[in-house]
């Protein structure tokens, strides 16, 4: 069955913010957008929780933004991270987002201040009342604090421009009712969960790995449409123990950074209150990495 938002199904890579001596590296971050469409992924991310938005001003935000965009030049999707806890803000980044080109916005549950459920699906109807752009809700509880109940995303799908969700709960349990009683596209928000995800349902991924493997990703997405499941399910476990290295040696951003950073494709720079892998750890990252077949 078709989807809402299908042409959002595929891999998109929650790109990571580069930086140069504590500012936005925008060369970097070109070269980034280039890799991600020689390997062959669908969408492209930037400023969500893997890009560090929380640190970025409002204008570095915006500057991410319009370099990813004017990059892509069409030759990728783009969908901008453009949340905020506070409704009005989340409202202009997405118009911003819109107007640099964006093919769509993701935008996180508000974070801190825990609002009702009614209060969730006021927030994000009046975004998609005020920008008309594709919308995807991004649901990460372990983040920010509070679940959108699948009920509410399932009310939420009656707004025609709100097409999809990232599905970063953790449950299975969720993501099928959203998938049952809805036409959202629902796209994993962890790796390791994406065929899982895919076997109810759900039309692709919001990846974190993708940033040093999308091939692999792309790979294990592309077999499983195919129904080829032995393939799927060697690319799930292939891509497994890499994504469980990732996620259990400290909070995302931090290993994909250092994993970018051994492989040279990003100098491992974060802004605080993140902070580097220590030696032995980074040593460990290196290991699993060699083990993969990267080095």
């Amino acid at each position: 069955m078709t989807t809402k938002g299908e042409q959002f199904a595929g891999l998109t890579v929650a790109l990571v913010t580069p930086f140069r001596d504590g500012a936005v590296d925008e060369a970097a971050l070109r070269k980034l957008v280039d890799f991600q469409i020689e390997q062959g992924a669908d969408c492209v991310s930037p400023v969500g929780t893997t890009g560090e938005s929380p640190t970025l001003s409002h204008e570095e935000h915006e500057q991410v933004i319009s370099t990813v965009c004017d990059h892509a030049a069409g030759r990728i999707k783009v969908m901008a991270g453009t949340g905020s806890n506070s409704t009005a803000e989340a409202i202009r980044l997405t118009r911003f987002a819109k107007n640099a080109g964006a093919d769509a916005a993701l935008l996180v549950a508000p974070y801190y201040n825990k609002p009702t459920q009614e209060g969730f699906f006021l927030h994000y109807q009046a975004i998609a009342e005020a920008v008309d752009i594709p919308l995807v809700v991004y649901n990460i509880p372990g983040r920010t604090a509070k679940n959108i109940e699948a009920e509410t995303i399932v009310r939420l799908a009656e707004i025609p421009n709100i097409v999809a969700v990232k599905e970063s709960t953790g449950s299975m349990d969720q993501a099928s009712q959203i998938i049952a009683e809805s036409n959202l596209t629902v796209l994993s928000g962890d790796d390791s969960l994406t065929l899982p995800l895919m076997a109810l349902g759900g039309r692709g991924v919001v990846s974190v790995v993708g940033n040093i493997v999308p091939q692999d990703v792309k790979a294990m997405i592309t077999a499983f449409e195919k129904g080829d499941l032995t393939a799927a399910r060697a690319q799930h476990y292939k891509l497994f123990s890499l994504c469980r290295e990732l996620l259990s040696m400290a909070t995302n951003p931090i290993p994909i950074k250092a994993a970018m950073k051994i492989l040279g494709r990003d100098n491992g720079e974060l802004r605080l209150p993140m902070t580097p892998l220590d030696a032995s750890q980074e040593q460990a990252l290196a290991e699993t990495l060699r083990t993969y077949g990267l080095l």
